[in-house]
Order: C-alpha cells, then structure tokens, then sequence
C-alpha cells in the first residue's frame, strides 16, 4: 500500500527556512520520479520541484530557482524539499506525488506559511 507521509511545515518570517519531508511507504523512492507540488488557496496546484529516478537529476519552478532544493534519501526512503530565502507568496499547502504503475499518490499536505 502506498502512501506519502509530509511533514516539516510551519510558520516562518520572510528571508527564513524551511525542510520538508515526504516519508514514503508501500515503494521505493529511488526507483520513481518523486515531486513536490504546492496549492495556495484560490489558485491551482503547481509543480514546485521534480527529482528523477536513475540518476536523479532534478527541475524546479522558475519561481523557486535558486532557492529550493529537492533531494532523496534512499536508506530512509524520503524525500526532501529544502526551502531557502522564503517570499510570502511561497505560501502554502506543499503535496508529496509519485506516479507509480499508471496511478497517481499523494501526500495529505503540509502547511507553510511565510508571515512577519
């Protein structure tokens, strides 16, 4: 059975950080592309950052060059969303997803919130 545990999410000021984790269970991380998605209220879901299987070669928003950083952890079968120099309009639900055999998972969602 699959599913996609996030956690790590808070409030933060401007300019802080932030680590999000997404524990995953039922599979192997390091065999499916793994993403982080984020869904700010009244606007659609967007992909945030992407890391590949083989090789795990990664993508990111254009709005979060630079400041975020995606990674994976394969003895703990987790993946990471470093979050860097957040802006308030990274404000936000962030989702866990993988595609694995034609369906799609996601997480339950963790709330960040940038906010002086």
């Amino acid at each position: 059975q699959v599913q996609l545990v996030e956690s790590g999410g808070g409030l933060v000021q401007p300019g802080g950080s932030l680590r999000l984790s997404c524990a995953a269970s039922g599979f192997t991380v390091s065999m499916y592309a793994m993403s982080w998605y984020r869904q700010a209220p009244g606007k659609e879901r967007e992909l945030v950052a992407a890391i590949t299987s083989a090789g795990g070669s990664t993508n990111y928003a254009d709005s979060v060059k630079g400041r975020f950083s995606i990674s994976r952890d394969n003895a703990k079968n987790t993946v990471y969303l470093q979050m860097n120099s957040l802006k308030p309009e990274d404000t936000a639900v962030y989702l866990c997803y993988v595609k694995r055999w034609f369906v799609d998972y996601w997480g339950q969602g963790t709330q960040v919130t940038v906010s002086s």
